[in-house]
């Protein structure tokens, strides 16, 4: 048994005997003679830790049906959190969507609160309820994690108790990143196996939900598929984790380049005052290697001083420069030397300081050369 986000190895820690074998589709008088339970086994995953059944889903369970659709408490507290959401978030005839949307009871309150709602939703039965109502909806289920949906990409999209019944939750955390704009965010609401362990609620497994999130496992899977997590709580009498999440914005390193052009003209102004090829740089550790490759010095340095006997005796990647000994130094010393060793930069100033060498020394420090005064 392998674990169905991460492929890991599962442990049975539970095992159920004659279980409902679904919350839905109730058997019937004449069903009887033959309606049997089912065995669940609760597994963790030995690597990401999430708990789950080993059973196969069940067979509805692209389908959304939702008995709280009759609760007036619950619909209080949906119109509460999505005029809230939509008003912190900035939501306002935007393109949201509601994935797995049943016959679009919270979808409706979406909508109501302003937004350009959409859902998807598997029942045909549902999906004709829903446009009966005036709802915008697709008959639709995210199968791959290239699945493109109709009037992609959406701001925003919602899993309410949907995403626990889901088998391959890593297609539809994909698929979902690829339908979203750059500045996409979305609610995801799951049981909360947090309060679960806590209360010692044994009775909550049921094979219509094949996964039992904590917080901490619920963000590791949504981690993984490019989302991160800007709020989280528990709701609706702690039952329900509640997660606002949003695609993990790329990285912006153009200040690197930036820093670089600098570094490199001060570099290069600095041993221009110097007569050429007779500028020495000490240190011979990937940032030092990595500076004398990025700002061209392989022609203009004398030599490099490292103190690793292995280094000695050998020439820098890339650029060729010779690594020596600090027995050079008075063999054939420098006009000036920059100083490259990163956190022991001060220790080897000091060294050279006291070995009286008359040699002029700076350091390369935070992407700045200081001269260190005779």
């Amino acid at each position: 048994m392998i674990c169905r986000v991460c492929n890991g190895g599962l442990q049975i820690l539970l095992q159920y005997e004659n279980m409902p074998k679904a919350a839905q589709n109730f058997p019937e008088y004449k069903d009887l003679p033959t309606e049997k339970g089912a065995d669940l086994e609760v597994c963790e995953c030995k690597v990401c830790g999430l708990v789950q059944l080993s059973n196969k889903p069940v067979p509805y369970y692209k389908e959304v049906i939702r008995a709280v659709a009759f609760s007036e408490e619950m619909k209080q507290f949906r119109v509460t959190q999505f005029t809230n959401f939509v008003d912190k978030y900035s939501l306002l005839g935007k393109k949201v969507i509601e994935i797995g949307c049943g016959k679009g009871e919270f979808l409706q309150l979406m909508k109501d609160a302003g937004t350009d709602a959409y859902g998807i939703e598997y029942s045909d039965d549902s999906v004709q309820f829903c446009r009966d109502q005036g709802l915008q909806v697709e008959k639709d289920y995210i199968l791959y994690a290239h699945d493109l949906l109709k009037n992609q990409p959406f701001d925003c999209f919602f899993i309410l108790n949907f995403f626990e019944h889901l088998p391959d939750l890593n297609s539809t955390l994909q698929a979902l990143h690829n339908n979203l704009t750059d500045e996409g965010i979305g609610i995801i609401e799951v049981p909360n196996f947090d309060m679960i362990i806590q209360e010692n609620l044994f009775s909550e497994f049921i094979n219509d939900h094949l996964y039992y999130f904590t917080e901490d496992t619920l963000r590791a899977v949504l981690s993984r598929h490019g989302f991160e997590v800007i709020e989280t709580s528990q709701v609706w009498h702690n039952y329900i984790i509640s997660m606002v999440i949003r695609k993990k914005q790329s990285l912006d390193l153009s200040s690197f380049k930036d820093h670089q052009e600098k570094v490199t003209k001060e570099l290069q102004d600095y041993i221009s005052g110097y007569e050429n090829g007779s500028v020495a740089i000490y240190g011979a550790g990937h940032q030092a290697l990595a500076m004398i490759s990025l700002a061209k010095l392989g022609d203009s340095i004398k030599y490099v001083l490292d103190d690793a006997p292995f280094k000695q005796g050998k020439y820098t990647p890339a650029t060729h420069i010779p690594i020596v000994s600090s027995e050079m130094l008075r063999k054939d010393p420098p006009q000036a030397i920059i100083i490259m060793a990163a956190s022991y930069s001060d220790e080897v100033a000091r060294k050279l300081e006291q070995a009286k060498l008359g040699i002029n020394l700076s350091i390369l420090r935070n992407n700045r050369i200081y001269t260190i005064e005779a």
